[in-house]
């Protein structure tokens, strides 16, 4: 089919590098003669039935650029789900548009949106092409090796504990830091990228991959805090019950949803709080400290993953080749090919659209409150070049000299 007018939009929570993916499609389609414009739609989908369009062929290649290395969606985001009937509002404005290819770039329900868009395109006949362009600090997509963001999310966390841990050395306590992840323990395992010395911290993590049991954490601190003389913690945001429920919703009086019937777990310090009171009531420790990472892992500038940058510029691209080179709707993927490499394959939507991607067993530790060497593998080339070290005096002890009275 000809290339014509290009529509492109970003849905879901922003990352560090979502706008490099941008980029990568407005830029590469600008090399095809064929393509008339490219569109972006603002607020994600909301923006295509609102007719909210800016059109980015006017943009200069230098702002594009300088837009590509600032962090949150420069278009900006929805977490609106499209049925049938919103995505009939979307064609007509399409077809006005005369737009022959969609781009989203998102996560799980992006996906999900792109598949429905797809579906709704073919029964009623409308030529549209639509791909999906992977997006998610929370790396759960399924069929890819890595999303693009959260390598960057994960050197945040990994710089965040290890600066934390250094706090808490020096006056030591304990210290609770909950971390997104609703389904997918990723980026909370991240933290033990931080570690340096076999006494740092985070000393146990606790992911949604594994049961939570209120009574089992609150010995496995007592047993950290007894070996160490401190504790620092790494909770996911999505930890569990056995029945499923998650903790923090369990303690919510009142649970908000989004959209895709998810219940907020982020933006609030609840789970943080609760579990610092139940360390305080049941082990009789004082000095107990709670965070919530919440958006701050999210969008932040600064310590952005160079491997990062480059996998979502790519990913944009290769959207675009598969595009106008292929015959089929997809998802971008990342496959690890060596260490460390990458190459792109297009997925069929199906294969990806709404599923969840949790953490491996083989980067879960037995104990199930630590990570593996595994995944330590893993996840270390993702993080880029430059990663802060911290270094602690050598313990030369001085002999006592004085007498007691």
């Amino acid at each position: 089919m000809a290339s014509g007018k290009i529509l492109v939009a970003q849905g879901g929570g922003p990352t560090a590098v979502i706008n490099q993916s941008l980029a990568g499609v407005v830029l590469e389609a600008r090399r095809f003669r064929d393509v008339e414009l490219v569109y972006g739609a603002r607020f994600g989908v909301r923006g295509i039935v609102n007719e909210d369009f800016v059109d980015l062929t006017q943009e200069t290649s230098h702002n594009i650029e300088l837009v590509a290395n600032t962090p949150a969606s420069a278009l900006g985001s929805t977490r609106d789900k499209p049925d049938a009937k919103y995505c009939q509002e979307i064609f007509n404005v399409l077809r006005a548009h005369e737009i022959g290819h969609f781009f989203y770039i998102g996560g799980n329900d992006s996906s999900d949106t792109v598949r429905i868009v797809s579906l709704e395109a073919q029964k009623v006949g409308y030529p549209l092409r639509c791909i999906h362009i992977p997006k998610t600090i929370d790396n759960d997509l399924v069929g890819n090796d890595h999303t693009p963001g959260f390598p960057s999310a994960a050197r945040f966390v990994a710089q965040a504990f290890t600066g934390a841990n250094l706090d808490n050395a020096s006056l030591p306590g304990v210290y609770v830091a909950v971390v997104m992840g609703r389904h997918a323990g990723f980026l909370t395992a991240a933290a033990a990228l931080g570690k340096k010395f076999p006494d740092d911290g985070p000393h146990l993590i606790y992911l949604p991959e594994r049961t939570f049991v209120l009574e089992k954490f609150l010995s496995d601190v007592k047993a950290a805090y007894a070996r160490f003389g401190r504790c620092v913690i790494a909770v996911s945001e999505g930890i569990h019950d056995a029945s499923g429920v998650a903790i923090a919703s369990q303690l919510a009086k009142s649970r908000e949803h989004d959209a895709h019937g998810n219940v907020q777990l982020s933006g609030s310090g609840a789970l943080a709080d609760l579990l610092c009171e139940e360390i305080k009531a049941g082990l009789k420790i004082k000095r107990v400290r709670g965070d919530t990472f919440g958006y701050l892992q999210r969008s932040f500038i600064g310590c952005v993953s160079d491997v990062d940058q480059r996998e979502a510029r790519e990913v944009g691209e290769k959207a675009v080749q598969f595009a106008i080179w292929g015959s089929r709707d997809g998802s971008v993927a990342i496959k690890r090919t060596g260490y460390y490499s990458v190459d792109y394959e297009l997925l069929p939507l199906d294969a990806v659209a709404g599923k969840t991607r949790v953490m491996e067993d083989e980067f879960i530790a037995p104990s199930g409150t630590d990570i593996t060497d595994a995944f330590r593998l893993y996840l270390r080339p993702l993080l880029g070049s430059g990663m802060p070290d911290a270094f602690r005096l050598r313990s030369n002890q001085v002999a006592k000299l004085a007498t007691s009275p």
